[in-house]
């Protein structure tokens, strides 16, 4: 579980970009964060991440304090996929899976290749191994950059407006296929697109000028909120 108790970070410039926020992403599902541009929730799921250290607050895993974990263990644990992929462009799918479980976990290249073509496998996307980014489709791109990050097996993975490059086609595809993936890990989805997150997410919250203005589940949020 993580839980997110009275956080607030301010940038440089003096913009408030997360405000005296409480929320818990509980184990098993998938999570939606919903908000325009500027709302706050990208800052929120950098602090998750530990790319930003809030000024207020806390954040816990499984009730510890997530500065106290080391390093390496938190990077095990939570998984981020950003809007940008991050892909490495010289290495074709499989390497770019090989490499996230050989710097990280260590493993010996025969072992990370194994557990690489495990892993694109159960996720139907084994045909993609030998391409690289630059041969694939946005959606498919999505695909290999969350199949990376599962590799490690984390508790939580947080994905970045996953949607922001797809059309609605590849989108309500995708949000099929995020469904399915419900068994490997809890999901924690930044996103704007509503639709999206009501194809996928079972609980939610929707921000608003760095607060939280309603959350619960999907269904509740969105009849709460003007779509409009």
């Amino acid at each position: 579980m993580i839980e997110v108790k009275k956080l607030s970070y301010t940038y440089a410039d003096g913009t408030k970009a997360v405000d005296d926020i409480s929320m818990t992403f509980p184990e098993q599902g998938i999570f939606a964060v919903m908000g325009q541009s500027g709302s706050g929730k990208t800052t929120l799921l950098n602090c998750i991440a530990r790319f930003l250290f809030p000024q207020e607050g806390e954040i816990l895993l499984d009730g510890q304090d997530i500065q106290a974990i080391k390093e390496i263990d938190f990077r095990q644990q939570v998984g981020v996929v950003f809007q940008h992929l991050n892909l490495f462009p010289h290495l074709n799918v499989l390497e770019n899976m090989m490499l996230a479980l050989e710097r990280v976990q260590g493993k010996t290249k025969a072992a990370a290749k194994m557990e690489s073509m495990e892993m694109l496998e159960r996720l139907s996307i084994v045909d993609l191994a030998q391409n690289y980014p630059a041969q694939v489709s946005g959606g498919q791109a999505q695909r290999v950059a969350i199949a990376r990050g599962l590799a490690l097996k984390p508790k939580f993975m947080l994905l970045d407006e996953p949607t922001s490059a797809l059309d609605a086609a590849t989108t309500s595809d995708f949000a099929r296929w995020l469904r399915e993936l419900k068994e490997f890990t809890s999901f924690i989805v930044v996103t704007h697109d509503l639709p999206f997150a009501e194809q996928t997410a079972e609980q939610g919250v929707f921000m608003e000028s760095g607060q939280v203005r309603e959350q619960g589940s999907l269904v509740e949020v969105l009849k709460n909120i003007d779509r409009g």
